[in-house]
């Protein structure tokens, strides 16, 4: 017994001392890291101007060409696709790594900055507010809470100048990973991943690996090491009900011409509960939340009394018993309601149609196209005649409830097992070098339109977000903290020593 307390007392100071360079070498590269960071900010990146892009891309590829890896440009129906490929052994497995190098559109208007492309570096004042201030800052010591404010600068901008740090830390240390290396950069995957999802059958071997990585999304919003084994996958619709072939005057034809927003209310309202819970017959089929799985979702920390006040709501839905456990459910979203006056100012008129814009969240156990079917049959059954066009006047004259339908987008969703030899793999990686267990998101809310690559490789995948949750991703002044930055780095280089 007392040898054992011998070895781990001895074993404790040489895995610190590890850590402690790791940390040693990213804090004194940090304010190269971060510089190096600007610059790849500095470059719009939006896929509608095909020139700046290509300069993004050709960015990566001189970055990767330093570090000795292949790169290549796959050529696509719209820009092409970086890979950059590191063979360190033949006997290795491969893991291939994803980014996306394109950014959301930006409305240079709404942003507290010159220009959202012309990178800022800022500090929080005591009255909450934040202020510019000198990039010359980073000469002396690097706070943490500072952030840069420039978009994409987190979503995904950071994970790529993570990553590619790590690579260099390797590469000043003489060391390799015991794993080949691919890393894909998709230029257009806030638009759907039309490049990359159009090349599947083309360059499916060039995407051939053993394991995933997607570098994407926000981690846990404590900043702590987090692993997602999944993303919901999103379906949408339209639903349209009628009134009067035209827009009548409510004065001469209040009381007798139907008004369509009603009828679409009523329709809406049939299809959900007032705790939040949907109604239609077997949208929740197939799905079973057991005592281990919801161990899982308990385990990650959530305090409902501080996301509600955070969100502003009285109480959250009813259907789980929080936060984690409600994502595991498809979800029924109706994200705009509009109807044929859609002029500036209010007009007393009964409208002609109401549509009602709705969005699905997907889960493994659904499938988009069946959750759409569902929606239609209940619609059917509240005594609706659906169509998916507009009706005619016979139509009219015939059916006193009419409904037209369109399933619009579909993308399914995705999940890896925790308890995977990859998800081991990763989790037990992070213990070894941050010294406690990561958060484990089972699935994480949002949809990432790479999911049919995903199912294409068919190879266990994992994201592994690094992001700060408040970076105010996809809309104006996105951010990525220091702290964040500095952390994301050690992660990828823990990753980088998985055997």
């Amino acid at each position: 017994m007392k040898l054992t307390h011998l070895l781990c007392l001895l074993l404790i100071p040489f895995f610190m001392q590890g850590q402690t360079n790791d940390t040693t070498i990213i804090n004194d590269g940090l304010k190269s890291t971060l510089l190096l960071h600007k610059e790849f900010l500095s470059i719009p990146n939006l896929p509608e101007n095909k020139e700046v892009m290509l300069k993004n891309i050709q960015w990566a590829a001189k970055k990767y060409d330093a570090l000795d890896f292949k790169t290549t440009f796959l050529e696509t129906s719209t820009l092409p696709i970086l890979i950059a490929e590191k063979e360190y052994d033949p006997s290795y497995k491969t893991v291939l790594f994803y980014f996306h190098i394109d950014g959301q559109p930006v409305n240079p208007d709404a942003w507290d900055q010159d220009h959202p492309f012309t990178p800022v570096l800022k500090e929080k004042t005591e009255d909450g507010k934040w202020q510019k201030i000198d990039w010359n800052r980073l000469n002396g010591e690097i706070n943490d809470e500072w952030r840069i404010f420039a978009r994409s600068a987190a979503d995904d901008k950071a994970p790529i100048i993570m990553l590619l740090s790590a690579l260099n830390i390797l590469k000043e240390k003489n060391n390799t990973p015991k794993f080949n290396i691919k890393v894909i950069f998709d230029p257009e995957e806030e638009y759907e991943s039309t490049a990359l999802l159009s090349t599947l059958d083309m360059y499916k071997e060039r995407y051939a690996s053993d394991y995933f990585i997607v570098m994407d999304g926000p981690t846990h919003n404590s900043n702590k090491p987090t692993i997602s084994f999944g993303c919901r996958g999103i379906a949408t619709c339209e639903i349209t009900t009628y009134g009067a072939k035209v827009p009548q005057h409510s004065g001469h034809y209040g009381n007798y011409a139907p008004n369509p927003v009603f009828s679409l209310a009523n329709l809406v309202s049939s299809m959900k509960d007032e705790g939040g819970k949907v109604l239609i017959k077997d949208y929740y089929k197939g799905i079973e939340i057991d005592p281990s799985v919801f161990e899982i979702l308990e385990s990650v920390p959530y305090d409902a009394n501080e996301l509600n006040k955070e969100l502003g709501i009285y109480a959250s839905e009813k259907v789980g018993r929080n936060y984690q456990e409600s994502l595991q459910y498809p979800s029924l979203n109706v994200r705009q309601i509009g109807t044929s006056w859609k002029g500036k100012g209010l007009k007393t008129v009964i409208p002609e149609y109401a549509t009602a814009n709705i969005d699905v969240r997907l889960v493994p156990e659904t499938e988009g196209w069946a959750q759409l079917e569902k929606i239609k049959k209940h619609i059917k059954q509240q005594g609706y005649y659906v169509i998916d066009r507009d009706p005619t006047d016979v139509e009219r004259q015939k059916y006193p409830k009419i409904v037209k339908f369109t399933g619009l987008h579909s993308v399914n969703a995705f999940r890896t097992s925790p308890d995977s030899d990859f998800g081991k793999k990763v989790r037990n990686q992070l213990i070894e070098d941050f010294n406690e267990d990561p958060i484990m998101i089972r699935l994480m809310g949002g949809t990432v339109p790479i999911v049919p690559l995903i199912n294409a490789l068919d190879v266990p995948t994992v994201i592994v977000p690094t992001v700060n949750m408040d970076n105010n991703q996809h809309s104006p002044n996105e951010n990525i903290r220091i702290g964040n930055m500095r952390q994301g780095i050690a992660i990828c280089l823990s990753i980088l020593r998985m055997e």
